[in-house]
């Protein structure tokens, strides 16, 4: 796939997985009214967002096809653990603006940033060291 292939396709994954990503945190929220519903909706749209962008970026990005399930489950922790730092920079974003500016809507936008940020850093992080045998630009 050539780079701009490459760049086109993981830009509308990464919308994809910030869009299920969001809506599966406003489900929660309208789901569970306790005082830990934004925190538990974070959490539930990270998990969201995880699993439908790594099968994306498996099979659409890297043109992954895992031998058996366990190597396909050994990826999936190796592409987790390339998240952890990623995951943090979002999560800080986002709460950082909810609690700077107090609102639904500067929430979200910080996770867009957020989101947005670490999904250009874990490109590079996933090239490296998760899917490095497959070949790419």
């Amino acid at each position: 796939m050539t780079k701009t292939k490459i760049i086109l396709y993981y830009s509308v994954f990464a919308f994809i997985a910030t869009l299920a990503n969001l809506l599966a945190q406003e489900l929660t929220v309208r789901t569970y009214a306790g005082s830990s519903n934004i925190y538990i909706g974070i959490l539930a749209g990270t998990l969201v967002g995880l699993l439908s962008k790594y099968y994306l970026d498996k099979r659409y990005i890297f043109s992954f096809q895992p031998r058996t399930p366990a190597e396909d489950a050994q990826t999936f922790v190796a592409y987790s653990l390339t998240g952890v730092g990623t995951t943090f920079l979002f999560w800080v974003t986002e709460i950082g603006f909810d609690l700077y500016f107090g609102s639904k809507t500067a929430r979200y936008m910080g996770a867009i940033i957020g989101l947005t940020i670490g999904y250009v850093v874990k490109y590079q992080l996933d090239k490296c060291y998760v899917f490095s045998t497959q070949d790419q630009d």
